[in-house]
């Protein structure tokens, strides 16, 4: 087993204060059901940024041992916790925004916030429990995958996410943009 060194990225300031941040996340959102719906979107208000920065700041790697590289939050744990913030969301919980197609056209199209933040928390809870594992080669396949996902998934949803909420609270700022909730 590798020793932690001051150069190790797994180790590494970044790293760590990622996985606490994340991991209060995660913490949060499985008891979404002990929470209102205006604690839910004050706390991701909150959160949402913090997380992006961080994720912004995560070391780039590379993942050494593909096949360590597994995933926990099974398809009935998802759909628990994604079953949870949609019941607190409600009617809120659904967004338009534009997006490119597979023929590279913007189209406006609908969107769900409990998606999007189940969606995190699946990547950031298999990245928690990879690091977990103890193994350096599963930390260095978790901090490389995490990062890599930050650019591919759940960057761009967490932003998303982050501005839908933003509506729900201040929706005059709507105002000659093509971003509204359903309601």
């Amino acid at each position: 087993m590798k020793e932690p060194s001051d150069k190790d990225i797994v180790y590494s300031k970044n790293v760590i204060e990622f996985i606490t941040v994340v991991n209060e996340y995660c913490l949060f959102i499985e008891k979404a059901e002990d929470y209102s719906k205006d604690d839910i979107i004050q706390y991701m208000l909150k959160i949402c940024p913090l997380i992006y920065l961080k994720g912004a700041l995560l070391p780039a790697g590379e993942e050494n041992e593909q096949e360590i590289t597994e995933r926990y939050v099974t398809e009935e744990h998802w759909e628990s916790v994604y079953k949870a913030v949609l019941e607190k969301l409600g009617k809120d919980d659904a967004y338009w925004s534009i997006s490119s197609t597979e023929t590279g056209e913007n189209m406006p199209m609908k969107f769900s916030i409990a998606e999007n933040l189940t969606d995190i928390y699946q990547d950031f809870k298999d990245f928690i429990m990879l690091y977990q594992k103890g193994t350096h080669a599963a930390k260095e396949n978790a901090v490389a995958e995490c990062r890599q996902l930050f650019g591919t998934h759940w960057g761009i949803r967490l932003i998303n996410a982050h501005k839908a909420l933003h509506h729900i609270i201040y929706p005059e700022n709507i105002s000659g943009e093509f971003f509204e909730n359903d309601n």
